[in-house]
């Protein structure tokens, strides 16, 4: 629909493949879904004690067959991927009951899948029958619209979010429950397969920017939106049902979103400008002669007016008269010099990050 202008920050009311048909081609940065799982649950289910589960019985996850079943999920990922830019991702949750049919289709409609992620609950519900084990996970497919997409991914805010390990594909994290669980006026759930915010912290900050626009066509009660709105990205959310609609909305009028600081995250190392340490010398922010201090002052050099360094030892680069100094292979210049500060040592990297912001 060339020339329609994207709505953001809506919860739109209908059918997902309908609305998604009515939005601009290549027009979201990131879609996450979680659609019916397709339980097939038959009869109801209870505790030891007889007490009855609060187990998925709507309407909405009943379908006619593995068939019905494939035919409604090809439907919506040949939308969803209409409405994906060439670059964006698409991140789909499901339980061994769906998650093997929706890899099939997404593979058979050109999705390129990055990685599956085992989503492990810290607080799974028993098999009360004692017949199987524990279900303790759910999966989510992570899929790039094709194998030529240059989708998003933050490593390293992921692996600063992991104590500054490489963030696995294992995540540890407790259901929905408490204050965060959305509750009717008679105490009950709103919607029974609400997803916890960390998850969906976890998925939005790894795979999208700032300003990116995150689609939802299964919105239930607004986890994926609320997110959204608190990490600065805009949301659209598709539900039918009245009832999660209204809960979604009433949730998304509580969130705020944080500060453009507070936003930002640990970025890639090279995708920041290149600052020589000679730009330093020009912009005065050292001045020929001046000295540079190795670690406790344990070496020194002086500062030249080509840009490089000179030592008792070797005359070059910040990083070779570094390196030749300690007599190591390699050296980070950036890291090893330091200038006096009223008799404190600051490293020279503080000098180019000053530029670099000046740069941005």
């Amino acid at each position: 629909m060339a020339g329609t202008q994207l709505a953001r920050n809506v919860v739109l009311d209908g059918d997902c493949i309908e609305r998604m048909a009515s939005l601009p081609e290549k027009s979201v940065d990131l879609i996450f879904a979680d659609p019916p799982y397709n339980l097939q649950l038959a009869g109801e289910l209870h505790r030891p004690d007889n007490s009855k589960v609060d187990a998925v019985d709507d309407e909405w996850d009943r379908f006619d067959g593995f068939k019905a079943y494939d035919d409604f999920t090809h439907a919506w990922l040949k939308a969803a991927r209409r409405v994906m830019k060439d670059d964006a991702g698409l991140w789909v949750i499901g339980s061994y009951h769906n998650i093997y049919r929706v890899g099939a289709i997404l593979q058979d409609l050109g999705f390129w899948i990055l990685n599956d992620v085992v989503w492990r609950k810290s607080n799974p519900m028993p098999n009360f029958k004692g017949k199987r084990f524990t279900n303790a996970h759910e999966t989510l497919l992570w899929c790039a619209k094709s194998s030529e997409s240059r989708y998003t991914f933050n490593y390293h805010a992921m692996k600063a979010l992991n104590e500054d390990l490489q963030m696995r594909s294992d995540w540890v994290i407790p259901l929905c429950t408490g204050d965060e669980r959305l509750k009717n006026s008679r105490g009950e759930k709103v919607h029974p397969t609400q997803k916890p915010e960390a998850l969906l912290h976890r998925v939005i900050l790894s795979s999208t920017n700032p300003g990116d626009v995150v689609l939802d066509p299964f919105f239930g009660t607004g986890t994926s939106g609320a997110v959204a709105k608190m990490l600065g990205r805009s949301y659209i959310g598709i539900e039918r049902d009245s009832d999660y609609r209204a809960a979604a909305e009433k949730r998304l009028s509580r969130v705020r979103t944080a500060d453009a600081q507070s936003l930002e995250i640990t970025g890639e190392k090279r995708a920041e400008p290149r600052i020589p340490f000679g730009w330093l010398v020009e912009r005065r922010l050292l001045a020929p002669g001046d000295l540079v201090w190795g670690p406790r002052r344990r070496w020194s050099a002086k500062v030249r007016a080509d840009g490089t360094l000179s030592s008792d030892r070797a005359k070059g680069s910040i990083h070779k008269v570094g390196a030749e100094v300690q007599g190591a292979p390699a050296c980070n210049g950036w890291t090893f010099w330091h200038i006096d500060v009223e008799g404190s040592l600051i490293p020279i990297d503080v000098l180019r990050q000053k530029l670099r912001a000046e740069l941005v």
